[in-house]
């Protein structure tokens, strides 16, 4: 793959990976602010909620009817209805006072509380209601007069106390003989209900608590109730302080121009704990996304690396192989043309120089076939003991013959080190890391054997640089070579520290290499 096409790529993959963060930031974002509007709808709706449980409880406490009995006399109902009105106290016990009134001085007269009340209204016009003072039944008539009284609208809207219902009813007295009924407001029904301009905050608190674990919403909230004075009622005033957000209440229970406020803080806890899911979710599907891109990115970077380390392979391969071919060739040409005296020493010449062509290529064949069966159980190792002494003297008197300009330095403890290994395979190992030291090392190479309790070290050192560190790692791959571009200055196929490698491991060894002032390679063998 071209570079100019492999940068695109990677650009394309961030650029996809961006996007892909982008949007789940943003999807987030708009999950928090959704939930968050959410949840103060949820607020005031249990605001709204335990608002009419309150007044529903105080409608049931707080209000009463009296049914008439058509029959009964309408001096005696109007005494009656006196006792009953002074027995209701609005600024201390209200209804409760009722309930000193014997059941005597209120016959003809039936009082109803809480929704009974309300619900009164609905008896069946054939309904017969017992009265109190005679053992016969006595119907009531189910025509609500209440509507031909000229002031029951207002009388729906605007509630009146005490003071007015007894004006009203003196009223009533006396119109008694421009009536054909003068009663009749009152022979239906009369319902009695007491209002509060003031909360009970405490309860409404409780309610409203309720309400929130019901919705499962726990969070830190201040109530506050202004009445139409603008008389304030504060419950934890404290967060009422330190609170960002607030709701009112809706509801039309409420007393006229008076307004219930809700403050809060700390909603965010609460907002992801319900959003917590979808965050993880999308966490995971934008993790797996990127993981795969990022995966993809490494298989084609790893394809581009062993597309460059083919074509490295085939170039070295081509000139390692076209050099001794052309020799060869060249040798037998010789013979041919150029020895037309059949000259001996000259014929020698030629067919040595053939000879010693042919085994160098018979040896780069054979390295490549052995490189093919180093990854399988198909190389089979002869161990036998070998003195490690002799044989990296022996190697190292070697390459200090091949290579005169490098200096050579054998250090050991003196003691004869004795392992159990393949020596041919050993030897070539070995021999493919001192090569590596004269091809690519400096002038000055030491080798070192060491013995440990378990293991026996050997080291080779040499001082040259051309090595990094992210080399480093990559060397011990087969067909690897360090990039110098299209050059071939060293020869090799990137064989030789791959076969010495899996060499040293099929003997249960280890292998590794350091790169600081000097490039050192350590070999790890064990005894046995």
């Amino acid at each position: 793959m071209k570079n100019r096409n492999y940068l695109i790529l990677i650009y394309f993959i961030s650029g996809v990976i961006l996007v892909t963060l982008s949007i789940q930031f943003y999807w987030n974002i708009k999950n928090y602010e959704t939930e968050r509007l959410r949840l103060i709808d949820e607020l005031q709706a249990s605001l709204d909620n335990a608002v009419d449980s309150y007044y529903t409880v105080l409608a049931k406490n707080n209000t009463l009817s009296l049914l008439i009995d058509n029959n009964s006399q309408k001096a005696s109902t109007t005494q009656k209805i006196d006792s009953i009105l002074k027995r209701i106290d609005l600024s201390s016990q209200g209804f409760k006072g009722l309930d000193s009134i014997k059941p005597g001085k209120i016959k003809s007269i039936h009082i109803l509380k809480g929704l009974d009340s309300l619900r009164s209204d609905e008896i069946p016009h054939t309904s017969k209601l017992k009265s109190t003072d005679s053992t016969e039944s006595s119907s009531v008539n189910p025509i609500s007069f209440l509507k031909q009284y000229k002031g029951f609208d207002s009388l729906k809207s605007n509630p009146i106390g005490p003071k007015e219902f007894q004006k009203l009813i003196n009223s009533g007295r006396k119109t008694q003989s421009d009536s054909l009924n003068p009663w009749a407001v009152f022979t239906s029904k009369i319902v009695v209900s007491i209002t509060e301009d003031t909360l009970q905050l405490e309860k409404m608190d409780s309610l409203l608590n309720v309400e929130l674990l019901r919705r499962d919403i726990d969070i830190a909230k201040s109530l506050e109730f202004i009445n139409s004075k603008d008389v304030k009622q504060i419950v934890s005033p404290d967060i009422k302080r330190r609170s960002g957000l607030h709701t009112y209440s809706t509801s039309s229970f409420l007393p006229k121009d008076s307004s219930l406020n809700l403050y809060f803080t700390d909603i965010k806890t609460t907002i992801f704990k319900r959003i917590i899911g979808g965050i993880i979710l999308s966490s995971v599907l934008m993790s797996a996304v990127i993981a795969c891109l990022i995966f993809l990115l490494k298989i084609i970077n790893r394809q581009k690396q062993l597309a460059e380390v083919k074509n490295d392979l085939i170039s070295n391969i081509t000139h390692e192989f076209k050099t001794p071919i052309a020799t060869i060739s060249v040798a037998l040409e010789g013979i041919k043309n150029f020895n037309t005296e059949n000259d001996p020493i000259k014929t020698d010449k030629y067919v040595n120089t053939s000879t010693n062509q042919l085994d160098k290529l018979t040896m780069m064949v054979e390295k490549l076939l052995e490189t093919a069966t180093l990854d399988g159980d198909e190389l089979a190792l002869n161990k036998e003991p070998v003195i490690v002494n002799n044989l990296l003297n022996n190697l190292i008197t070697k390459h200090q013959t091949l290579a005169p300009q490098k200096h050579f330095s054998f250090e050991d403890s003196g003691d004869a080190i004795e392992v159990f290994a393949d020596a041919f395979h050993l030897e070539n190992a070995l021999n493919n890391l001192l090569d590596n030291a004269v091809k690519y090392g400096g002038d000055s190479i030491v080798v070192g054997l060491f013995a440990t309790k378990n293991t026996c070290q050997i080291k080779v050192s040499d001082s040259g640089k051309t090595l990094i560190k992210a080399e480093a790692k990559q060397i011990f791959e087969k067909f690897y070579r360090v990039p110098k571009g299209n050059t071939h200055d060293v020869k090799g196929f990137g064989i030789g520290l791959y076969y010495t490698k899996k060499i040293i491991e099929k003997h249960g060894g280890s292998i590794s290499v350091a790169v600081n002032d000097k490039t050192t390679f350590k070999i790890e063998l064990p005894y046995a």
